[in-house]
């Protein structure tokens, strides 16, 4: 066996333990690909020190949700739901082929879209119809006071500008994010300066009966896509395509907008997830998951 064909596959806690208990079963895939033709793969913990090694390491790397430490290595990520996953060169999600490439509506055909759709919708956020009401929801992510490379504006910013719309403004934290107590004050000035604005709530029951999502580029936001939720987006992402670009159009113009967009949505999902990610269930995964490694560079 080359020593060139080893497959170190660096993970954090808790999908590290997954892995090791041989139930993540997209690397379960990849193993069953690789072991065959002579590839041996090993499962580490991420970390500072492990990056820093892996490019004296012999082989290749793969990460998850981590930028690749050099060109051996690419890094995996779910593609917001079971069973599509994405693996690619980069971790920044906007530079992915699939946030590069046009969507094209006219090639998708509506009811086969619109019968996927319906089943997702009825799997990954089952509950009653979803409601178009008044309020805009704004599902925050990190570093919500300031504004980095690749975000129009900052969250405060954003949360300004829809506040400014009149509307009822409904922000609501992410579970794994950590807020200090500079974010928190920063919150509470915001509450108190905008009186439609409230900080808190349940994010999955506020996002189906909103009239629209305001985020920079949080998987909230593609979750309002498959409840028919128009969207804003304050920072570019891999899903944009049938998004409103605060950053591009302005923020008045985006938000002004936004109560009467209708986008091919169903059609864009059918496109983004059945036809661009690697779905695990599709007849042909095993083929889409090779290409993408030699599209990645593995000599597979």
């Amino acid at each position: 066996m080359s020593a060139d064909l080893l497959l170190t596959v660096y993970l954090h806690p808790p999908i590290l333990h997954t892995a090791r208990a041989g139930k993540l079963g997209f690397l379960n895939r990849i193993r069953a690909l690789l072991a065959p033709r002579g590839w041996r793969i090993e499962v580490r913990p991420s970390g500072t020190g492990p990056r820093a090694e892996a490019p004296g390491r012999a082989g290749y790397a793969l990460f998850n949700m981590e930028r690749p430490t050099h060109d051996r290595a690419l890094t995996f990520r779910l593609a917001y739901h079971f069973p599509y996953w994405r693996l690619e060169r980069e971790a920044e999600r906007w530079r992915w082929p699939i946030a590069l490439t046009r969507f094209e509506p006219s090639r998708i055909e509506a009811q086969p879209a619109q019968d996927f759709v319906r089943r997702l919708r009825h799997r990954v956020l089952p509950g009653p119809a979803p409601e178009r009401g008044d309020h805009i929801l704004i599902p925050l992510q990190g570093h919500i006071r300031r504004q980095r490379s690749f975000q129009s504006a900052s969250p405060l910013q954003m949360i300004r500008d829809a506040a400014a719309t009149g509307r009822p403004c409904i922000v609501t934290l992410h579970p794994k994010e950590v807020y200090d107590d500079e974010d928190r004050a920063a919150l509470d000035w915001l509450a108190r300066a905008h009186g439609n604005v409230t900080i808190g709530g349940d994010t999955t029951a506020r996002l189906r009966d909103c009239a629209f999502v305001v985020t920079q580029n949080s998987a909230v936001g593609f979750d309002g896509l498959i409840l028919g939720k128009p969207v804003v987006l304050y920072a570019q992402s891999d899903y944009h395509h049938v998004a409103l670009n605060a950053g591009r159009l302005g923020a008045d113009k985006a938000l002004a907008r936004a109560p009467d967009h209708a986008p091919p949505t169903e059609k864009y999902l059918d496109w983004f997830l059945r036809r661009t990610s690697l779905d695990m269930m599709a007849p042909d995964a095993d083929d889409r998951l090779l290409a993408a490694m030699k599209k990645g560079g593995w000599p597979v």
